[in-house]
């Protein structure tokens, strides 16, 4: 999003007229939408803006730039904030008096690097002393359950699987039953990727929480995907229910447009992003290093 750095210097080279606030808006509407922000998020961020200034005179300020960099960044700051944060650590650890496992099903469509996501979740938390184990649950796609076995293998961690086309559902089952009985802390559920116009995955994916009963619901976006992503998150949130998402390829994703629309749609934190292919590359999402590295312009 390197243009907006651009768009807001000659915002503040004008004094700021309603029309001429509505002309540079237009544009930084467009250059949202063309930097993969979701249209009704674009209009959003803009109209917020809109009010924010409406009917001021940027020359009574001492900095007209950090003036406009503010109300910028608040705007952003609003959609990217949830309702609420979350703090797996924390969440797992409470868990633990119940002497029950903390259950998190992943949802996301395939080539999203979900397997690796779910590998990743559970080599962060071995390095805090919270043991997992691993429910294969897409029973559907041919060498899904090899794929996660060769990740957690690399990871040091269990998996438990039935056949292929058996009931996903029984899957997860199972595998929290293998938890609780062993003193297991997490029990992390793949599920299968196929469309999420698929009608018969989504009921796939109800009753799976229906059975586990998930402490945590994480659905896994392609930051490159765009508003492909977005709609997946939408789907999912709609038809089965998210509590928080995790991107991936974060590392490469130059534009930076899908972490705001997926937090304005869903109204739900990214907590996890995705940095590279090692079991390491996940980091905790930052709110503020991120609004920094799409503003790239300073309130100085």
């Amino acid at each position: 999003m390197n243009k907006l750095g651009n768009i807001f210097k000659k915002f503040v080279k004008t004094t700021l007229t309603e029309e001429k606030v509505g002309n540079a808006l237009n544009e930084l509407n467009l250059l949202l939408i063309s930097n993969d922000v979701a249209t009704e998020t674009a209009d959003v961020l803009c109209k917020t803006i809109q009010q924010s200034i409406k009917g001021e005179e940027l020359n009574r300020f001492s900095s007209k730039k950090k003036y406009l960099f503010e109300i910028l960044k608040q705007s952003v700051e609003r959609i990217l904030t949830p309702d609420h944060e979350i703090d797996i650590i924390e969440e797992i650890n409470k868990k633990k008096t119940s002497n029950l496992p903390y259950v998190i099903v992943f949802l996301g469509v395939n080539g999203t690097g979900k397997t690796t996501t779910i590998a990743k979740i559970a080599h962060y938390l071995k390095k805090q002393n919270i043991s997992s184990v691993a429910a294969a649950s897409d029973t559907f796609r041919a060498a899904a359950i090899e794929q996660l076995s060769f990740h957690m293998d690399r990871v040091g961690i269990r998996v438990i699987k039935h056949a292929y086309q058996s009931d996903p559902a029984s899957v997860a089952y199972d595998a929290i039953e293998h938890a609780t009985a062993r003193g297991i802390d997490v029990v992390l559920v793949d599920t299968a990727g196929r469309q999420v116009s698929n009608k018969n995955l989504m009921r796939e994916m109800q009753k799976i929480v229906r059975i586990a009963q998930p402490d945590l619901i994480l659905f896994v976006g392609d930051s490159l995907a765009g508003n492909d992503a977005l709609n997946q998150a939408k789907e999912f949130n709609d038809k089965v229910g998210i509590d928080a998402n995790i991107l991936t390829k974060f590392d490469a994703d130059a534009k930076g447009g899908s972490a705001l629309s997926i937090s304005f749609e869903t109204k739900k934190p990214i907590i996890f992003i995705g940095t590279g292919q090692g079991y390491d590359d996940l980091e905790l999402f930052d709110r503020d290093l991120f609004i920094s590295s799409i503003l790239e312009i300073n309130g100085d």
